[in-house]
């Protein structure tokens, strides 16, 4: 589903995030990164995504070459995709329950359907009462748990996670983690970029370990 054939990601000024990888991620696999900070975790989940663009090489998703998507497709790729990233990205302005059915709308869902689907997923993460709150009026760790409701309300095929449970207490990263367990049980294709041991410690998983942007 994922190669990277190796991929260079060079930044202005000369540093290089990932040194050659070559990686393959088959259909339906849970990936665990691991890696010191700056090891190039983020950077190889936003490649995926085509927030970032190779330097040098190739990567596929399902056989598309997204480093070379025009900014119209870009979008359409993101559609199968779902993107828990550590800035979260919310709408400031929007409600709880408008920035989880946001995914939905445009793709095209209708609203009911779209706010029966998102306050699933906001019970999901404990946060269903919250759902006409303001992100602003939200902890850290409950804007990362929107966050997650946001990027699991489509079902997405591939799900691309960084440091899902760095700002959640014990109770909640269990939570979480069973989440993308059961989503994983189901066939999604989940890549996690994470410190966190009781993740690692997840069954039916894998495990890839970056060092100064190279596979370890």
């Amino acid at each position: 589903m994922i190669v990277f054939s190796e991929v260079v990601k060079r930044y202005p000024g000369g540093h290089t995030a990932l040194d050659g990888i070559s990686l393959e991620i088959e259909r339906g696999e849970m990936v665990f990164l691991t890696g010191h900070s700056g090891a190039g975790k983020s950077t190889l989940l936003k490649l995926i995504a085509a927030i970032e663009r190779p330097t040098a090489g190739l990567v596929t998703v399902n056989g598309q070459n997204v480093g070379r998507l025009n900014r119209h497709a870009v979008p359409y790729l993101r559609r199968n995709i779902g993107l828990v990233f550590q800035d979260h990205k919310l709408l400031f302005d929007r409600s709880v329950m408008e920035n989880t059915i946001l995914p939905l709308m445009i793709a095209g869902a209708t609203r009911r359907e779209a706010l029966k689907r998102a306050r699933a997923a906001l019970d999901k993460v404990g946060l269903l009462e919250r759902e006409k709150s303001m992100p602003i009026t939200l902890s850290g760790g409950e804007q990362q748990r929107l966050c997650i409701a946001r990027a699991i309300v489509s079902r997405p095929a591939l799900l691309l996670v960084d440091e899902p449970t760095g700002n959640l207490d014990a109770e909640y990263a269990a939570v979480i983690l069973g989440l993308f367990q059961d989503f994983h049980q189901v066939g999604a294709t989940i890549v996690i970029a994470t410190h966190d041991e009781r993740a690692l410690a997840l069954p039916r998983t894998r495990t890839v370990h970056l060092e100064l942007g190279r596979l370890a």
